[in-house]
């Protein structure tokens, strides 16, 4: 159970492996399950009395998801793992944000995003990790996601961590993602009243990301600053820019 300012969830999951007669190979099925509400929250401009209102009048909207999550990962030699991953997500209820604004073509007063009650997801991924030697290990993954709102994506992920040391490793990183818009979607003052649904929300248009960076770990034997029970400490940097203009350092 989790809760926060403008939404609570309750969530169960049950988890099932078993591993192949040689061992070398394991399937692995999750079922999960969230009842959701989200506070029914409006742009300031859009409250009654002219945003004099409490945020408690407005309510809330239950939004209740539903996925299935099949892995299979199999040993291929002693240097190269691989796994196949495919999930199946069903979403129902409220599936917008009540304050992403939307302003239709030559109207200055906004409207609340407008977006269909139900969303069907299905991501396909692909896991690839080669031990290169005792000192680098390759990891790849690769996803393609579609969904029935039009949403098409791919993402690419690599990862090398490199042992210079018994005791000290980097680990460089990059993640590179590219989406196509949802149906939904358009620009500041483009959509018509004789839309649908609508939103102009960027999370939902075509873009496309990076983010890199590297990690630092130092694990002494004789534990970090001589303190044996502080036996490890790492450190992890990466910047991320976004092609509709967001920038970001983690």
């Amino acid at each position: 159970a989790s809760n926060e300012y403008d939404y609570q969830s309750f969530g169960a999951t049950i988890h099932f492996a078993k591993k192949t007669s040689t061992r070398s190979g394991e399937f692995a099925a999750k079922l999960q399950a969230y009842v959701d509400n989200v506070k029914y929250i409006l742009p300031v401009e859009l409250r009654p009395n002219n945003g004099g209102g409490d945020d408690d009048d407005y309510g809330s909207k239950a939004r209740n998801s539903f996925s299935t999550s099949l892995s299979y990962s199999q040993v291929i030699n002693k240097n190269l793992q691989v796994m196949f991953l495919l999930d199946l997500v069903y979403q129902k209820g409220y599936l917008g944000l009540p304050f992403h604004r939307v302003y239709f073509l030559n109207e200055n007063l906004p409207h609340v995003e407008n977006l269909p009650d139900s969303r069907f997801k299905l991501p396909l991924g692909f896991r690839a990790n080669y031990f290169a030697g005792d000192k680098v290990i390759i990891r790849t993954f690769y996803r393609y996601y579609h969904d029935d709102w039009g949403l098409n994506a791919h993402t690419f992920e690599l990862e090398t961590p490199v042992k210079v040391t018994p005791f000290f490793s980097i680990t460089p990183f990059y993640r590179y993602y590219n989406q196509g818009a949802v149906d939904y979607f358009s620009p500041y003052q483009t959509h018509t009243a004789a839309d649908q649904y609508y939103t102009s929300n960027y999370d939902l248009s075509k873009f496309n990301s990076n983010f890199y960076g590297a990690g630092f770990r130092l694990a002494p034997p004789k534990g970090v600053f001589g303190m044996k029970h502080f036996n490890m400490l790492e450190l992890r940097y990466g910047h991320y820019t976004k092609s509709v203009g967001m920038r970001s350092d983690i």
